[in-house]
């Protein structure tokens, strides 16, 4: 099962400030160790809510800090169960600040039926060719990037 496990904001991520260089490291050790599991397929850490816009018009920050996600990983696991556990071996996200880390899974292809299979094959074939041409097109531009 594919799980989001989304990290929630905190004033301190909201204020923009990078975190520390420790928390960094033990974020990226825990990341080996989930990529080492299996476990990791994406994740990230997303700029404050003063950065980004809601809908068309709405410029951040937004209010509601608990409400804003500050950052997330994808997990593919056995159950909710085993992700709970990576949860808990998690360096904590926002140290000395009340933050929650919500699990939520994916609809996969299963929970709709047998009659849905062929058409969410040929979307995931499509995703998937999309996937592979827009990185084979972001290598290109880094190596041009590079060359200037």
């Amino acid at each position: 099962m594919r799980v989001m496990v989304i990290v929630k904001a905190s004033k301190t991520s909201e204020t923009g400030k990078l975190p520390p260089k420790e928390l960094l490291a033990e974020m990226g050790k825990f990341n080996e160790e989930l990529i080492k599991a299996g476990i990791l397929l994406d994740g990230d850490g997303l700029k404050p809510s003063s950065k980004g816009k809601r809908g068309t018009v709405i410029d951040g920050p937004f209010t509601e800090t608990k409400e804003l996600v500050a950052g997330y990983w994808i997990w593919q696991v056995k159950s909710l169960d085993e992700a709970v556990e990576w949860v808990r071996r998690s360096p904590d996200p926002m140290p000395g600040e009340e933050s929650e880390i919500e699990i939520r899974p994916f609809y996969e292809p299963e929970d709709f039926g047998a009659e849905y299979a062929p058409d969410f094959k040929a979307y995931e074939e499509r995703l998937e060719k999309g996937r592979a041409e827009l990185k084979a097109f972001r290598a290109e531009a880094e190596k041009l990037n590079a060359k200037k």
